[in-house]
């Protein structure tokens, strides 16, 4: 008896009575107005609370693309139903790039090296200024976000168009596409947190920060797709397609890699304070000092021993409130833990919240999220056409 593939029996359009998008534009607007009325109240304030802001939502639309160039080069089908979202993510990266323009005109108040008497009679400083100055960093900035938008728009289109099409020789373009995609991509996102984070403090270096930035940015993007699809299934979404086997998958990856987040932040710490250089050992120290040594042993717990016990048992990747509490505290710090990489070099006597710091990120996240669902339900919001998605509803089909 010949097996028939399993269909899609959910709708494969966003409802059009959910007006997501709208409100949370609106929700960025008044982010970004209150934001504005913060900067000419404080200018410096608002110059770090954003950036922590940025960071943090750039941080996830560079872990969807991660994501979506390794599931094209490995052929994985696991993950086909679900890959509309990260899509989503990346197809307007471009826009996004807009919103960088802040920190550029921020610059001399968040970087040190910008100002010349800071650095004209450090020797370590010199030797950092044919990369640490001003145009080369804006140049950069270009460079990154047009490979990055370049890469998300493409990303997105032909995956689209294939459902238009039912052309699956568009496949292989998405595999060509991503082959040295993942290349580039590895190499800009370590140097934009080298320039964006890393080059605050700038006698601090850690060869090993770039992965450190995508690891932390990489296991942030799980809980955010589980709590995108736990939303869709509340309100009757892709209830049927996105099943039991593909949220697992999702927490078993969301494990994985709160594991390896632990690895990476653990070995950059010991490589650091084994060798003991003063440049090196001096960022730690300033955060392991006051208030801020609480922040950092809040992040140990809260973003790898909580998460770790909580996700080793298989039962909790099916109980979907253990996976709500996981991974909204899993989101939780990476704010945090940006806040904890940005704000020290502002806040040297302690941890200090500002009003600005909520503004911004209500403001960021309005827009990010806004451009979110104005993508995500322009066109069907599971691939229909591409050739892994039977195979990928298989497993939900099973449960």
């Amino acid at each position: 008896m010949a097996s028939t593939s399993p269909k899609i029996t959910d709708s494969v359009q966003f409802p059009t009575n959910l007006d997501v998008a709208k409100t949370c534009y609106g929700f960025g607007i008044a982010g970004l107005i209150a934001s504005l009325v913060g900067y000419f109240l404080n200018s410096e304030q608002f110059y770090f609370s954003y950036l922590t802001s940025f960071t943090f939502f750039t941080s996830i639309a560079l872990a969807s693309m991660i994501l979506i160039m390794v599931h094209h080069i490995t052929k994985s089908s696991w993950g086909t139903v679900i890959r509309r979202i990260p899509e989503s993510f990346i197809s307007n990266l471009w826009i996004w790039s807009v919103f960088m323009i802040p920190v550029l005109l921020g610059m001399s108040s968040l970087y040190s090296w910008t100002n010349t008497e800071y650095i004209a009679d450090d020797p370590i400083m010199l030797g950092k200024v044919p990369y640490l100055n001003i145009p080369f960093f804006v140049i950069r900035q270009f460079i990154y976000f047009a490979i990055w938008g370049y890469l998300g728009y493409r990303l997105h289109k032909v995956s689209v168009e294939m459902d238009r099409t039912n052309d699956w020789g568009l496949t292989h373009v998405l595999r060509k596409l991503s082959a040295p995609g993942i290349l580039i991509f590895s190499l800009t996102v370590a140097f934009a947190s080298f320039d964006w984070l890393m080059s605050l403090d700038a006698h601090w270096f850690s060869t090993m920060f770039g992965v450190y930035f995508f690891a932390m940015s990489f296991q942030a993007l799980f809980p955010v797709l589980i709590l995108i699809i736990f939303w869709m299934h509340r309100n009757g979404i892709l209830e049927n397609t996105i099943g039991k086997a593909h949220i697992y998958d999702l927490g078993a990856w969301f494990f994985g890699f709160s594991v390896f987040y632990a690895y990476i932040a653990f070995s950059q710490f010991l490589l650091i304070y084994y060798a003991n250089i003063p440049e090196a050992t001096l960022w730690f120290y300033h955060r392991l000092e006051g208030s801020w040594a609480f922040v950092t042993y809040m992040l140990l717990f809260g973003r790898f021993i909580i998460p770790f016990i909580l996700l080793l048992n298989r039962d909790t990747k099916h109980n979907h409130k253990l996976l709500v509490f996981t991974s909204v505290l899993v989101i939780v710090m990476h704010i945090i833990e940006l806040h904890w990489i940005v704000m020290p070099v502002f806040s040297h006597g302690g941890v200090s919240l500002s009003w600005l710091d909520f503004a911004t990120l209500i403001g960021l996240g309005g827009i990010f999220m806004g451009l979110f669902f104005q993508s995500f339900k322009k066109h069907n919001i599971v691939p229909v056409n591409d050739p892994l998605l039977g195979e990928s509803l298989g497993k939900s089909y099973h449960q």
